[in-house]
């Protein structure tokens, strides 16, 4: 009889935290007003990254795909392209953290065994999505990292790399310019 209250017990407990666990959660997660921007990206775009501070240098092209998944509250990218005369290519998956209010990002590629995670928030003023994260940077040492995004229309979108240097000066690494493919 004792063994038989204590299994009870036991699955009586585990119900309550259930019940507990699920009061506590958000609510679920649908995309809003900040997943209907990253949405705008959908499509295949033509990229054209320049190097900053390379104007001798022949811009390296690319392509990109954009697609919203997981019920639309992910935006996955797939880059195929030339980085420097190399063959690159990078996946990211971006997103709005619906709890945090801060749009996030991941994005892995084909020069480095070491994920960026990109966190920030987008200027309602300017229409600029900024993220900032940490990756080792051209000396192989910690570095702080920006990135800025913005459209020009819904053909043409702008995304910027910045290496944060002492005193937080910005200095550009690259640009690429998107346009959609029609």
């Amino acid at each position: 009889m004792k063994r038989f209250l204590c299994i009870a017990a036991v699955f009586a407990f585990a119900a309550l935290s259930q019940v507990t666990f699920a009061q506590e959660q958000p609510p679920s997660a649908k995309p809003g007003p900040e997943h209907a921007i990253l949405k705008e990206m959908v499509g295949t775009w033509d990229a054209v990254l320049s190097m900053a501070g390379a104007p001798n240098e022949a811009a390296s092209k690319g392509k990109s795909v954009f697609k919203m998944e997981l019920g639309g509250l992910w935006l996955t990218s797939a880059f195929e392209g030339d980085f420097g005369g190399m063959k690159f290519e990078g996946r990211g998956i971006d997103g709005y953290d619906q709890f945090k209010k801060k749009y996030t990002g991941v994005w892995v590629d084909s020069m480095s065994s070491t994920p960026m995670f990109f966190e920030g928030t987008r200027d309602e003023k300017t229409k600029v999505l900024t993220m900032t994260t940490e990756h080792p940077g051209p000396d192989g040492k910690l570095a702080k990292w920006k990135s800025q995004s913005s459209s020009k229309d819904k053909d043409h979108h702008t995304f910027k790399m910045f290496l944060i240097g002492e005193g937080g000066k910005d200095e550009e690494m690259f640009t690429i310019e998107y346009t959609r493919k029609k």
